[in-house]
Order: C-alpha cells, then sequence, then structure tokens
C-alpha cells in the first residue's frame, strides 16, 4: 500500500482510493480474520486504515469518497464471525461423529454381553437357587452381577453438553447395584470431559477395592456433592477397614493401585484424596476436586 506513492501522483492519492483496489489491502483483513475471529479482522482492518492515513498525511471522514475503514471494519468482523462458526460447527460434527461411533459400539458390546454373560450368568442364579446350600451363595452373587451388567447395558450414554462438559452424576449413577448406593444432586454436575472421566475412574477404583475387600456382606454409599467452587465425591463402606499400615506393606510388595489410581489421579488432577479407615469401621475416600482443576488451566493455557 505504501508503494502507491511511487507510481500514482500526489493528487491522485488525495481523491482516490489508497490502492489500486481496496480488495487488493483486504486481503490481510480476511487473513486475520479467519485466523483470529472478529476482533482480529477488525484490528488487521484499523491497520490497514492506520497505514491509508500515513500515506495520505491525514484522515478523511468522507465515507462517500472513501469508504475504506467501513470496507475493512465490515470484512473483518463478516469473515471473523464466520470462521469461528465454521470452527465451532466443526467441532460439533467431530464430536457427533465421536459420540455416533460409541454408541454403535456399545450397542455391538451389548448384544453380545446379553447373548453371552448375562445369559450364563441367569442360569447360574436360577441353578444355584435350585440346588441350595453353598451355591445359593454363588446363585446370589451371579444374581447381583447378572442384574448389574443388564443396568451397564441399558443405561443411557452420559449426557454430554456444550463446551464438551460431562455430568459427573450420570457415569456414577452407572455403579449402582444392590450393594452399591448412589446419591446424587437434583440438577447435573458438569466438568470437563476429561476431568469427569479421570475423577470417575478414581471413584470406580475406590468401588473395586470394597468390593473385593470390605466384606461380602459390606455395602457401599456413594454420596456427590456440587459445592460451586468444587466437586466432592465421597465412598464409604461398612466393611472390615483397613489396618494401619496395611497400605504401606501393600505398596512395599507392589500393589500400587491406590497410591496410583486413586491419589495420583486425583493429584493430577490438581484436586485431593483424603482416607478414612479403621479396622471394624469401615472405609471412606473423600475425593474432591477444584472447579479449575489441571484439565481446566490446561485448556485456559491453549
Amino acid at each position: 500500500m505504501l508503494s502507491t506513492e511511487l507510481v500514482a501522483s500526489e493528487h491522485w492519492i488525495a481523491d482516490n482510493q489508497s490502492w489500486p483496489t481496496t480488495l487488493w489491502a483486504t486481503n490481510a483483513t480476511i487473513s486475520a480474520a479467519l485466523q483470529f475471529g472478529p476482533v482480529g479482522g477488525m484490528a488487521a482492518g484499523l491497520a490497514v486504515m492506520a497505514a491509508a492515513a500515513a500515506l495520505k498525511g491525514y484522515v478523511s471522514i468522507n465515507l462517500g469518497r472513501n469508504a475504506t475503514v467501513v470496507i475493512e471494519l465490515a470484512v473483518g468482523l463478516a469473515v471473523g464471525m464466520a470462521a469461528q462458526t465454521a470452527r465451532r460447527a466443526h467441532a460439533e460434527l467431530e464430536r457427533a461423529v465421536r459420540l455416533a461411533a460409541s454408541l454403535e459400539e456399545r450397542e455391538r458390546l451389548s448384544r453380545r454381553v446379553h447373548d453371552g454373560a448375562i445369559q450364563v450368568l441367569a442360569l447360574m442364579s436360577r441353578r444355584g437357587r435350585e440346588i441350595g446350600g453353598e451355591a445359593a451363595q454363588l446363585a446370589e452373587l451371579a444374581g447381583e452381577q447378572e442384574r448389574a451388567l443388564r443396568r451397564l447395558v441399558s443405561a443411557p450414554d452420559p449426557d454430554v453438553h456444550a463446551g464438551g462438559a460431562t455430568d459427573i452424576g450420570a457415569l456414577l449413577r452407572a455403579r449402582a447395584s444392590d450393594r452399591v448406593s448412589v446419591s446424587l444432586p437434583a440438577e447435573p454436575v458438569l466438568l470437563d470431559s476429561e476431568a469427569a472421566q479421570e475423577l470417575f475412574a478414581a471413584a470406580a477404583n475406590a468401588l473395586d477395592n470394597a468390593a473385593a475387600h470390605a466384606g461380602s456382606d459390606a455395602r457401599v454409599f456413594v454420596l456427590l456433592e456440587d459445592l460451586g467452587d468444587s466437586v466432592t465425591v465421597s465412598i464409604r463402606d461398612d466393611g472390615v477397614g483397613i489396618a494401619e499400615g496395611r497400605l504401606d506393606e501393600a505398596a512395599r510388595e507392589g500393589h500400587v493401585g491406590i497410591a496410583k489410581s486413586i491419589v495420583g489421579r486425583m493429584d493430577w488432577l490438581g484436586g485431593r484424596a483424603h482416607l478414612h479407615t479403621a479396622p471394624g469401621c469401615g472405609t471412606e475416600w473423600e475425593l474432591t476436586l477444584p472447579r479449575l482443576g489441571r484439565a481446566a488451566s490446561e485448556k485456559g493455557q491453549a
């Protein structure tokens, strides 16, 4: 643009646009709008106008003879908004494709589980009750697992909301069973999808530990609390508890499930995991995740 004065007279520059065609210089505005959105596009338009003013030596406000400022700002705004809309639409399309593929795979696995494992567990439950004795206890366990599998394959997909947020309550609800009671707030508790999956994985590991070590008659209670600036998941059982020093002994033996799957996950998310237990008093895990955890911070930096 500034090279115009090399090929045009001062009279032409004063009475006409600062370049042979306004659209030629508007390419910079369009490029900035595509890359940085409407704000970047309009800023580039103002930069073009600044160069025009430097060339002319004055600022023209006669829009009838020189509508450059209107064109530059309008193009920057319109193209920037269109670019943002296109990017959002593309992201929504990608998310829809992933959800469709996930749903298709889930339906395929549901059919296989229904035709295989569920039928076998139902048969074991029925035959165990008929035989009685020690087989009755196995029948009860088989029946419990059958019902849990049926709930799992028939449960709706976790709610995924705008912005990639996931309802952590929907994930926890899927773990409810005869021995696991899940209490949730009335409203969805939305977290970043990655954070929700990691928090659920930590809670699921605590539930698995309770099922394996709390005792055959132990019940587990899961409570989800939305505290505004943080979310807390409590997993409490009324089982045998953990003896003092047992966790350190397990770590020395190479069993690092608690250290890595629960505490490690919560540390990575920027949250914390507290364990309360004593022999004969059950076990309680309290998993607390701030709303602005690691995943949210990384997104903000990006």
